[in-house]
């Protein structure tokens, strides 16, 4: 009688399993530290790889810098999507990310940008002729693309002149967030915040006005043995996240 309730369960369990897919008793979260100018695309890639894998990366968002000082401190996160390079490779360096995880998920665009139609020319003029009060941008010592943001200014030769017009963010979200609330006429942000915002004015900075905003990611020894964090690495550079990402702007090598 026992054997027989036994093999009822053990068949009820196989039901079970194959209803639900293959991936759902395997099913795990990952803690992923994701950089705010990737906000969009985090979303729908993690979307995307929850439908794939049935794991869910929980997503925090914030300036590489905090995120880092944060982890030097023993948060949590088990995969950390930064800005720029420089972050992931001295987690690699100071013992807190898996050596050899380390890539470049996508290559980010600066643009300065205003909802104001026409205040913002094709060449960026607009920083010289000095028509507004205020400048929004990322903290450049939090944010990568806040020095993309003051290398501009000082390649065009305008960072002394307009740096008292300058209101900083904590990220590049908040550098958005005071344009798009008018707290200031324009600001340095990233593409993806804007690639599907209409009207207003802007200028695609081009890529010779700064370093390279290499942007990369890299597995955490926290979540050196969890399946859903490695496996979340292995989908940023699956077709679907590589769709997801140009889709938003940026450049994948």
């Amino acid at each position: 009688m026992i054997t027989r309730r036994l093999q009822v369960l053990q068949l009820a369990l196989i039901a079970a399993v194959l209803a639900f897919g293959p991936t759902a008793a395997l099913a795990a979260d990952t803690q992923v530290a994701v950089a705010a100018n990737f906000t969009e695309p985090a979303k729908e890639i993690a979307a995307a790889f929850k439908a794939a894998t049935g794991h869910t990366a929980v997503l925090s968002f914030g300036s590489s810098g905090q995120f880092y000082a944060q982890m030097a401190r023993g948060a949590p996160y088990e995969v950390f999507l930064s800005a720029d390079a420089d972050r992931p490779k001295k987690a690699e360096q100071d013992g807190l990310g898996v050596t050899g995880t380390r890539f470049t998920y996508a290559i980010g665009q600066l643009v300065l940008f205003s909802k104001t139609p026409g205040l913002v020319d094709g060449a960026g003029a607009v920083l010289s002729g000095g028509k507004f009060n205020k400048l929004a941008l990322a903290d450049p010592s939090a944010a990568p693309y806040g020095v993309a943001a003051v290398q501009t200014l000082q390649k065009l030769g305008v960072y002394n002149t307009v740096k008292p017009k300058i209101v900083t963010g904590s990220s590049i979200t908040q550098a958005f967030q005071f344009v798009d609330t008018g707290a200031a006429e324009l600001g340095f942000v990233a593409l993806s915040q804007v690639i599907n915002l209409p009207g207003g004015s802007r200028w695609l900075v081009p890529a010779t006005h700064h370093a390279p905003i290499d942007q990369q990611a890299i597995l955490l020894y926290t979540g050196q043995n969890n399946p859903a964090a490695k496996a979340f690495m292995a989908f940023l550079k699956s077709p679907t996240a590589v769709t997801i990402i140009k889709k938003y702007g940026y450049e994948v090598r």
